[in-house]
């Protein structure tokens, strides 16, 4: 199809340039999608400024970009669930569907799964992407392709909660109040969770948070986990029955141990160092249950449930919009946090 791709590239650490690259042809079972839009992730961010998260290392020019949505253009010759013209969005990692965690539905543990925007594969942030057409989902004509774009970080929150069996009438505390934390505080809201406290050592997000309907915000800055524990349980009159540490800092998640319920459960996801030190001794003594969250796994149909029927409204966490173009000024506005950002978008329009 020619060259007239304009692609956001990674060249290196540091340095994101601009540049035309080919448009593929969809195999038989993908479908190629016109990109309207794509969420900046704190990911893109961290190999921008990085050069690598963990042992995912930019060795060579990386197309960036995962949280995504656009137009079907074309279709493969054995797709029959999708046409051109269909609004998708696009769930960016595709697993080898062959192994014994695909077969038993957790693929998201697959060891040769292939995720937009992480070395060495390349990202949805361009005019035209080639993908998977069975990880595209048809959206419904009353769901916005901004809200497409934005059932990937869902997708996260569903899993975590899902991993950590929110249900109704649990307590629930969320440790941080960016993207990840603001969605898993509507994801429980969702499924009935009846207190909801977040915390985040910022005191503007933490009224975003409130605004989304957190029962009660702790802003945990300057203080030690002691301090930040006994606030929390005085604040929710008890211990929180589930904690979701989507920062990643290593006093978050000693907090998450230290003031979750005996026998409640803390799933991490939030991404921090590779190591760090633990109260180990008293999850143990306590049965506190501490699970890992990777990505999710069947969870994008719920996340469009979610958004189409009105359980779960994505639209006030965006507070920035650029054009493709405008590609390097939005990856500085997500990573100052201009302006009060939470999401951002570039959009191809």
């Amino acid at each position: 199809m020619g060259v007239n791709n304009l692609s956001v590239v990674l060249k290196k650490k540091d340095e994101i340039v601009l540049e035309n690259r080919p448009v593929s042809e969809p195999g038989p079972h993908e479908v190629l999608i016109g990109i309207d839009t794509v969420g900046i992730c704190g990911s893109d961010v961290h190999y921008w400024k990085n050069g690598r998260i963990g042992n995912f290392i930019v060795r060579e020019p990386m197309v960036l970009g995962h949280e995504s949505s656009g137009t079907v253009v074309r279709v493969g010759s054995k797709v029959t669930h999708l046409k051109p013209g269909d609004r998708v969005a696009i769930e960016p990692g595709v697993p080898c569907r062959m192994c014994e965690f695909c077969k038993s539905g957790r693929y998201n543990l697959c060891r040769e799964v292939k995720f937009c925007a992480t070395p060495p594969v390349d990202g949805s942030l361009c005019q035209y992407y080639t993908h998977a057409a069975d990880f595209c989902f048809k959206l419904p004509e009353h769901v916005s392709l901004e809200e497409g774009a934005l059932l990937e970080p869902l997708s996260v929150a569903v899993h975590a909660c899902e991993r950590a069996r929110v249900t109704a009438g649990k307590t629930v505390l969320v440790t941080g109040a960016g993207p990840i934390g603001l969605c898993n505080l509507l994801t429980a809201k969702a499924l009935g969770a009846t207190r909801i406290l977040v915390t985040d050592i910022s005191e503007s997000r933490l009224e975003v948070a409130k605004k989304l309907g957190a029962s009660h915000v702790v802003c945990v800055g300057g203080k030690d986990a002691g301090a930040s524990a006994e606030e929390i349980r005085s604040s929710l009159g008890a211990p929180p029955d589930i904690t979701v540490e989507c920062s990643g800092a290593e006093s978050s998640v000693r907090l998450a141990i230290l003031v979750t319920k005996s026998g409640g459960t803390v799933v991490l996801v939030g991404m921090g160092p590779p190591e760090i030190t633990l109260p180990i001794v008293d999850a143990a003594i306590r049965e506190v249950d501490v699970r890992g969250v990777f990505r999710y796994a069947n969870c994008y149909p719920t996340a469009l449930e979610l958004v189409a029927s009105g359980r779960v409204d994505v639209k006030p966490l965006i507070t920035h919009r650029f054009r493709l173009e405008e590609a390097v000024r939005a990856f500085e506005t997500a990573r100052s946090g201009e302006g009060g950002a939470i999401k951002v978008l570039i959009q191809n329009k």
